[in-house]
């Protein structure tokens, strides 16, 4: 069976919505003196590292990136690995970022080994969010909201020229 693949976003409109993301985290952390970007891994930790130069190019805050771990597909009997210790979020605001929102799951998960720590805030970063939620997690800052059918695929694609396809 051959899948056609649809083009939502290319480089240029990714690139477009991180840096509006930039400004939002901005507009939302401004008083603070440091935040820490956490991504989840894999796309979400290369999503980070991009919205996270990008607030670096547009204000002097202080910006930690960190990398976290789940399983995906077993987010309940595996743990939650950080690249920092905990200690190194307390009292902080947390920008926790993925690529796509199917039913929340991965990020409810992420979001509870984080609930562990004493933050200042933590707020949520998607860049497509396909709006199928079966857990209660609300998303702050979005680069494209999509309603699509349980059939239809998501995939962000980071590389060369970065594209997001639906198929």
């Amino acid at each position: 069976m051959n899948k056609s693949r649809t083009l939502l976003l290319n480089n240029h409109q990714i690139s477009q919505r991180i840096i509006r993301i930039a400004y939002q985290i901005y507009e939302d952390n401004c008083d603070d003196k440091e935040i820490i970007i956490v991504g989840i891994w894999q796309n979400g930790s290369i999503l980070a590292e991009k919205i996270y130069n990008a607030v670096k190019g547009i204000c002097d805050l202080d910006v930690k990136l960190v990398e976290l771990k789940i399983d995906k597909h077993n987010q309940v009997g595996n743990e939650v690995t950080l690249s920092c210790s905990m200690d190194d979020l307390t009292g902080k605001s947390i920008i926790l970022v993925d690529d796509v929102l199917n039913s929340g799951k991965t990020l409810i998960y992420s979001m509870k080994a984080l609930l562990k720590i004493d933050t200042k805030k933590i707020r949520t970063v998607l860049l497509v969010d396909r709006d199928h939620r079966r857990f209660p997690i609300l998303t702050d800052f979005v680069g494209m909201t999509l309603s699509t059918t349980f059939q239809e695929h998501v995939s962000v694609e980071f590389g060369e020229e970065d594209a997001v396809y639906l198929s």
